[in-house]
């Protein structure tokens, strides 16, 4: 029967392939590895991405586009990321084992480990807990409240039941750190853990608390020689009511005992096999029964120790007192370590990564929606301020091309209502001095000869006619002109204020006081210059007297002359040409001038008289001959008569008619000379004020053209700066994408994956 079993376990193992090993580069903890660097990466770009968000929204200067709870919500996921990514450079794969005393859990952990490292012995050695880890240097250890790193080969004390120097508490964990070099399965972060038996101590919860739940694979160590106890079925219960479907392994150790029994060998394992899987299927229901085949194991863990070690000596694996079917129990051990390493690779990749990559997921996808969110506020933010950059812009072009064209048309209103005021002045103003012997006849103030009384009766009549010339225009032309220019203004005030944004018309239209309301026309005539060298002649003068005869009939200026004796102005005769011989013979001479002939005559009269009295006697004798001297006499009677009369009504006030008429014409002749200076000044004083006007209206739409022009500007560099945002909200936004792909990539590949058709055929069970 030996023989038989031998040969098929024999057969067993060729067809199960070559024996496994941990050193294969192929070994399913790698994927555990990998898939820790690859989320790590992820991690570290997600902790980056909420840096470069944190700043930018901070950094956005429009409390519109970004709230403060966003960069709360940014802030809180930056340290949740951090805190994430110290957690995964902690996190390993960890497995525990447990079963009761003397089950060989220590001797399997050995076998694992290749080496003697924890303490093993008959009865109860392992006095408390044991985490053995990779380290790249030498082999150490740290008990409980100390970083102290100590000598591995105090393990057997610290952690041996027998020993003196055992640590008091059961639940407490001594870190055994031993060279990834010695053993290949330390060097995928895989945390093996040594447990007490679980019949030593009642306070099993603790146990669970402390280093169970994080747990990845359980293994559960139990004695081929008996069946699974009530103490480990409880323990399991307990963690399975505390953890969701643990990952149980079940190896029934000591199998090599069945080789001296090998009549019964198969009925024993056939019986463990179905109370195994009862157990996993039925009362823990953490697995099918399928997937139960391959979750319980028939090993002898001493004998793989045993052959391993041999192995690293260089001796033959078969080495030593080895019971007969070694091979297939290390086999069977080999096949426990390769289901092992995927259901712990592919757990830990679950259990470690899974919760942490779905919530870098949602955290990605929260950001990119808000950088969406951001984006399309920014992009509405830049379209108003584009829009209203082109109002502002076309309601500029509209103000200069208005403003040009309204420009002209107030110049041509100005310059015809200047045109206007200076014809109307002019004629009110000729009318006025045509009529001034009636202004001056209105006059009464008194009058007398003596000089110092008619200079100062000069200087009120001045003042009297500069006034009433003045109130006269006044009340004949400033009136309509006057309404003609607030007409004029407030039309060209109205039209300019229109150009105007709307909240500047009502400040402009309060602050232009235009056209003023009390503006009026001055007609300021300064009679007192222009009539300060009149010279007045009060001498009386006989209006029948030789004088004033030659005045009446020449004129004042050539009776002047012909009274100074000016004979050089007679006329000389025009001789005829030789050739006129009738123009010669008739003798006549022709005076070019009526009035020249006249003055000759009678200059030539009075030099006669004037040369002697004789002259005089002989004109009396003459007309005495001629009439007779009654007539002579009744005539010089009446002509002395004549002047008597106007001798005795020589009176003060004939002195003042005297004086009126020669005011009057000598200040016709002086304000003629100031009819167009006049209405030229009035003209002037109406453009004046129209353009002073004009000039403050453009001075506010200069002013409006400039906030405008600022206006502008200022969105000009607003639309650069929400072109910046979207810009940066674009990247950040399409970061967030690539992260999400990045972890839905991850999720896909090694959380929604199955095991390939590869290790599916490995996968047989060994029965």
């Amino acid at each position: 029967m030996a023989t038989k079993q031998y040969q098929r376990s024999n057969t067993i193992h060729q067809h199960h392939s070559l024996p496994y090993h941990s050193e294969d580069e192929h070994s399913p903890l790698k994927r555990f590895v990998e898939a820790k660097k690859q989320i790590n990466g992820v991690f570290k770009q997600i902790v980056t991405h909420l840096g470069e968000s944190c700043k930018f929204l901070e950094e956005i200067p429009y409390p519109e586009t970004v709230s403060p709870e966003h960069i709360d919500d940014v802030h809180a996921y930056k340290g949740k990321v951090e805190g994430i990514l110290e957690v995964l450079a902690r996190d390993h794969m960890k497995v525990a084992f447990f079963g009761r005393t003397s089950s060989g859990k220590s001797t399997a952990i050995n076998a694992m480990l290749k080496d003697k490292v924890v303490p093993t012995g008959i009865g109860h050695t392992t006095d408390c807990f044991l985490s053995i880890a990779g380290s790249d240097g030498d082999a150490y250890l740290v008990t409980p409240h100390s970083n102290e790193r100590r000598n591995v080969q105090t393990v057997g004390q610290l952690a041996h039941a027998l020993s003196s120097q055992k640590l008091e508490d059961q639940s407490s964990l001594i870190r055994v750190y031993w060279p990834k070099s010695r053993c290949a399965m330390l060097k995928d972060d895989l945390v093996l853990v040594d447990s007490p038996g679980v019949d030593v101590t009642a306070d099993l919860d603790s146990w669970i608390d402390n280093h169970c739940l994080d747990a990845d694979v359980f293994v559960l160590v139990a004695n081929a020689e008996s069946t699974l106890m009530r103490t480990e079925k409880s323990f399991f219960h307990k963690v399975s009511e505390r953890l969701s479907k643990p990952n149980i392994f079940i190896l029934n150790n000591r199998w090599d005992a069945s080789a001296s029994e090998p009549e019964s060998m198969e009925d024993v394992k056939k019986q463990h096999l179905e109370r195994s899987i009862n157990f996993l299927v039925d009362e823990l229901k953490v697995v099918t029964t399928k997937q139960a085949e391959d979750r319980v194991f028939f090993v002898s863990a001493k004998e793989a120790l045993q052959c391993r070690i041999q192995k690293q000596q260089g001796m033959p694996e078969e080495g030593g007192a080895l019971a007969e079917g070694f091979q297939t129990r290390l086999f069977a051990f080999e096949h426990f370590e390769r289901k092992f390493e995927e259901c712990i690779s592919e757990t830990a990749v679950k259990t470690k990564f899974e919760q942490h990559s779905k919530e870098g997921t949602q955290i990605v996808e929260h950001i990119r929606t808000v950088m969406d969110e951001i984006l399309q506020k920014a992009t509405q933010q830049r379209l108003n301020c584009i829009e209203q950059r082109k109002e502002k812009g076309d309601q500029l072009d509209y103000i200069e091309k208005q403003l040009k064209m309204l420009a002209q048309e107030c110049r041509e209103k100005i310059k015809g209502l200047s045109e206007e005021v200076e014809k109307r002045v002019s004629g009110a103003l000729i009318e006025e001095i045509r009529r001034l012997h009636v202004l001056v006849e209105h006059f009464d103030k008194p009058f007398h000869p003596d000089p110092l009384v008619v200079k100062h009766y000069k200087d009120e009549l001045q003042n009297y006619i500069e006034e009433g010339i003045g109130r006269n225009l006044s009340a004949k032309v400033s009136s309509d002109l006057t309404q003609s220019v607030q007409s004029t203004g407030k039309q060209m005030k109205e039209q300019l204020v229109a150009l105007l944004p709307e909240e500047q018309k009502s400040n402009s239209m309060s602050m232009i006081v235009f056209p003023r309301p009390d503006f009026d026309l001055s007609y300021r005539l300064d009679c007192r210059n222009l009539c300060g060298d009149f010279k007045e002649d009060l001498e009386f003068k006989f209006s029948l007297g030789w004088t004033a005869l030659v005045n009446r009939f020449l004129g004042p200026r050539n009776a002047k002359l012909a009274l100074m004796g000016l004979d050089h102005v007679m006329p000389k005769p025009i001789s005829a040409p030789p050739s006129s011989s009738r123009s010669a013979s008739s003798g006549v001479l022709e005076a070019t001038n009526h009035d020249d002939l006249a003055v000759s005559v009678m200059t030539g009269l009075s030099a006669l008289t004037s040369q002697t009295s004789m002259g005089l006697m002989v004109v009396a004798g003459i007309v005495w001959k001629a009439v007779g001297w009654r007539l002579l006499a009744v005539g010089a009677g009446l002509y002395g008569c004549v002047y008597c009369y106007e001798r005795l009504t020589w009176t003060n006030k004939a002195k003042q008619r005297r004086f009126k008429h020669q005011f009057v014409d000598y200040a016709t002749e002086k304000l003629q000379l100031m009819v167009s200076f006049t209405s030229s000044n009035c003209s002037h004083q109406v453009q004046q004020e129209l353009s002073s006007g004009f000039a403050q209206l453009c001075r506010q739409i200069d002013a409006a053209k400039s906030d405008l022009n600022q206006q502008i500007t200022t969105l000009n560099e607003e639309v650069k700066k929400l072109e910046k945002v979207q810009n940066d909200a674009k990247v950040l936004r399409n970061t967030s994408s690539f992260l999400d792909r990045d972890l839905n990539d991850f999720i896909k590949q090694y959380m929604d994956s199955q095991l390939t058709p590869e290790k599916k055929n490995n996968s047989h069970p060994i029965t």
